[in-house]
């Protein structure tokens, strides 16, 4: 049964649905999504075209909006907006540590979360369109992970989608996690010199963590254990437009006096558990690398493989020395199913996920080569996240997709570009720029 209520401006639906485990066999297990349905009070009674969200991640749930923020206002001004929890997040049905031992050993685990990948969400976005739109297709939007839906969803099913807006989410066709990590770093690298030339005081601040983790063993009120390699993956921040200062005033006041000398105060401690965590989204971590599977090659920790190729990463060769702390950015290692409590016991499951041999092809080059939907995406300048180069090319191989490569924003530039980023894609895509 639907549900709706009202917020300043919108008026909100609850919507669940029941849609296959595994799509080849509609017969089987189900699983259940939950999506919530917006339309501008003053255009509730009117027929609008949708809008389907697709959120980052993997394993990121629909944002949950107070009013009329950012592109979501710009959308409400013509469409019905369908906000989609992905499958496994939010509130569809979990998996997480909780609810993931239902399935059985991790053997049973991993197998059921091979189904969490892009090409199932597109399948899940068709089983529900009919009930939702009526069988006419809508507009999809696709942020970072949903870029890369949205580009599967043109692979697999053209016909559901009446126009594709990408933003920061243009994935390479073919490249393998390898490929896509080795990219990555070089950037990375470069965001953390940025944010060192930004603040230069923050370069003696992170070594003095750094240094203290090494020879402290640092456990969080939460139970996660902070290592320097955690200390490291918070350079995730850096991929978003107030990552750095964000970083900037966490780094500033780390340390507090107390009797038995200086230690990391509870207010640095309480952040960093926030930060680190993968409670609310665990997906992330066990899927994160799936998502470059497309072959028989496993992914066996690519983002750990690969970093050992840039030793620059080293904490403590740059200690020993007077190069700077390098933070890390959107990679998963195996560390951090040691560190913290919401993925340790999911470890041996992610290590099967690893080690797995049968990924699909989630992309159909082909396909996209004759694309006729209009499409649009916006490719930020030197993001953090994806690979501009790799963006570009897969831009070039998609028929009739307009691109705008933009420095004016990061990663998320659909959020804190108010309604600018959604105003300049539906341009795009309409011939009208």
């Amino acid at each position: 049964m639907s549900v709706s209520y009202r917020q300043p401006g919108v008026v909100l639906t609850d919507r669940r649905f029941t849609v296959p485990l595994d799509h080849a066999d509609p017969s089987g297990e189900t699983i259940e999504l939950y999506a919530r349905e917006a339309v501008a009070s003053d255009k509730a009674d009117q027929d609008l075209p949708w809008l389907l969200y697709l959120q980052g991640g993997p394993g990121g749930k629909a944002n949950r909006f107070v009013g009329r923020p950012a592109w979501f206002g710009r959308a409400l001004e013509e469409y019905r907006v369908l906000l989609l929890d992905q499958r496994g997040t939010g509130a569809s049905t979990p998996a997480n540590r909780q609810t993931l031992p239902l399935r059985g050993g991790p053997a049973e685990q991993a197998d059921y979360l091979a189904h969490f990948r892009a090409d199932a969400i597109v399948r899940d976005c068709e089983a529900i369109r009919p009930q939702v739109t009526g069988g006419a297709p809508w507009t999809v939007l696709g942020q970072s992970f949903g870029g890369f839906c949205t580009v599967t969803y043109l692979s697999l099913a053209p016909g559901g989608v009446r126009t594709a807006l990408i933003t920061g989410g243009l994935p390479s066709l073919d490249a393998h996690a390898d490929d896509v990590y080795r990219a990555a770093y070089p950037r990375i690298e470069r965001k953390v010199a940025a944010h060192y030339a930004r603040y230069p005081q923050d370069v003696e601040r992170a070594r003095r963590i750094a240094d203290h983790l090494l020879t402290h063993d640092v456990v969080l009120p939460n139970g996660y254990r902070l290592t320097v390699e955690a200390f490291q993956s918070l350079g995730i921040m850096l991929g978003g437009g107030e990552g750095s200062h964000q970083l900037h005033f966490l780094l500033e006041d780390a340390f507090v006096r107390t009797p038995n000398g200086h230690e990391l105060s509870d207010a640095f401690q309480e952040q960093v558990q926030g930060l680190l965590s993968y409670a609310s989204r665990p997906l992330y971590a066990l899927v994160h690398e799936a998502i470059y599977g497309q072959d028989a090659r496993p992914t066996a920790w690519s983002a750990e493989r690969v970093r050992a190729e840039f030793p620059r990463f080293d904490a403590a060769k740059a200690l020993a020395g007077d190069e700077p702390l390098l933070f890390t950015g959107e990679t998963i290692h195996p560390w951090m199913y040691d560190c913290d409590p919401a993925l340790r016991p999911l470890r041996e499951t992610a290590e099967l996920l690893a080690a797995r041999t049968d990924w699909t092809p989630l992309y159909d080059p082909a396909r996209l080569a004759a694309n006729e939907v209009p499409a649009a995406a916006a490719v930020y300048h030197d993001d953090m996240y994806v690979d501009t180069a790799h963006a570009l090319t897969t831009a070039r191989a998609i028929r009739g997709l307009r691109t705008w490569v933009t420095d004016e924003f990061e990663h998320d530039g659909v959020r804190v570009g108010g309604p600018r980023v959604l105003d300049r894609l539906l341009a795009l895509a309409r011939d009208e720029a």
